[in-house]
């Protein structure tokens, strides 16, 4: 089975990329306006997230404002946001399963076939959540580079990868690697005995004379 050690560890990477999801989620800087070709660098630079658009000024002031309505946004924007909420969701519900099958927790009875099998089943789920943030990452990345290099689009409204992005996908990386360490718990046949009882029939404690 797998080692106490391991399993705290992977339990702490988890926990750690959930805190990088949900950061990453609330953050406004997914992308961040880009100063390329004559494009005049000004005093305001422009930011973009799943939930508001911000405009930081030079003197340190930043004004924000959400999205008035989900339909006027493009299905990019829709689709990163839901599968970002799906991840966090299945990472908390990953925590939750893994800390009940833990060795370091009383939860799930003193079976430790059963609490192996159930801290496997939390790390699969972490796996599975991280997964779904990795393509909500991914989809909303590759939205950014088309948008960017697409001979279309006005200089002054291209953008390029904001801070938050980042952070979100180093939170479903420690997610990967926190809910495989969990996965590893999965549980091993019974070993066999290292000496198997003799076929032989016992031999008789008579003597004959």
């Amino acid at each position: 089975m797998a080692n106490k050690g391991l399993q705290l560890l992977g339990f702490t990477l988890s926990l750690l990329g959930l805190i990088g999801l949900i950061v990453g989620t609330i953050l406004p800087q997914w992308k961040m306006s880009a100063y390329v070709g004559d494009n005049i660098i000004t005093a305001i630079a422009m930011y973009q997230g799943l939930w508001m658009s911000c405009a930081f000024q030079s003197t340190g002031q930043m004004q924000c404002k959400v999205y008035d309505s989900i339909l006027q946004l493009d299905s990019s924007l829709q689709a990163t946001r839901a599968l970002m909420i799906v991840g966090i969701l299945l990472t908390v519900a990953g925590l939750g399963v893994a800390s009940m099958g833990m060795k370091c927790t009383n939860c799930g009875g003193d079976d430790k076939v059963k609490k192996s099998r159930i801290a496997m089943t939390g790390g699969i789920v972490l796996i599975v959540g991280a997964l779904c943030s990795i393509v909500a990452c991914g989809w909303f990345t590759n939205q950014i580079v088309r948008d960017f290099y697409n001979p279309f689009t006005p200089v002054n409204t291209k953008y390029e990868f904001g801070a938050a992005i980042f952070i979100a996908w180093a939170g479903a990386f420690l997610d990967i690697m926190g809910g495989g360490m969990l996965a590893a718990s999965c549980p091993k046949g019974k070993p066999s005995p290292k000496y198997p009882k003799s076929s032989r029939p016992p031999s008789s404690s008579k003597e004959y004379v």
